[in-house]
């Protein structure tokens, strides 16, 4: 016979462990979602209670408010998402183990890495930023076309007065 365990039993090293349906309530997204953010690697497999029920934590909750920031203010790609994500839990262990007394070859490792990953991220940003900004100037020359064709209309009124 299984026995329930609390969600602290089930899981000593997370904080707080949610239930999906209270992930889903607090994050705005449906258990549909967080299954596929899994699914897709987005997210980390939860930890799961006797009986299957997902646990999941503070920090996957703050993962996902990421994910849902990174998707509909930048309009990122799932892919593009899980990069940025990723990236971003491989600087914070950097950051984690960086150590002033280190060897300075493994100083210069970390930060070299961080850097690195870190022109990545600025690099999704700026392929979307670029995007925006070609979409932007051919909205701007339909606006002056726009604004051309009214000044030849107005043009005509007044010769027709």
């Amino acid at each position: 016979m299984t026995t329930k365990r609390s969600p602290a039993e089930a899981v000593p090293d997370r904080a707080a462990s949610l239930q999906i349906g209270e992930v889903a309530e607090r994050t705005g997204v449906t258990q549909r979602t967080l299954r596929f953010y899994e699914e897709k690697g987005l997210l980390k497999p939860p930890s799961r209670l006797d009986g299957g029920f997902r646990l999941y934590s503070e920090e996957d909750v703050q993962r996902v408010e990421r994910i849902k920031d990174l998707k509909s203010l930048l309009g990122l790609s799932l892919a593009d998402i899980k990069e940025m994500v990723e990236a971003e839990e491989v600087k914070h262990q950097l950051r984690a183990t960086y150590r002033r007394d280190a060897e300075i070859s493994e100083r210069r490792y970390k930060i070299n890495k961080a850097i690195e990953l870190t022109q990545r991220q600025a690099g999704i940003i700026d392929q979307k930023l670029t995007a925006l900004q070609d979409m932007n100037d051919q909205l701007e020359q339909k606006l002056a076309l726009y604004r051309g064709w009214l000044a030849n209309l107005d043009k005509q009124e007044k010769a027709q007065t």
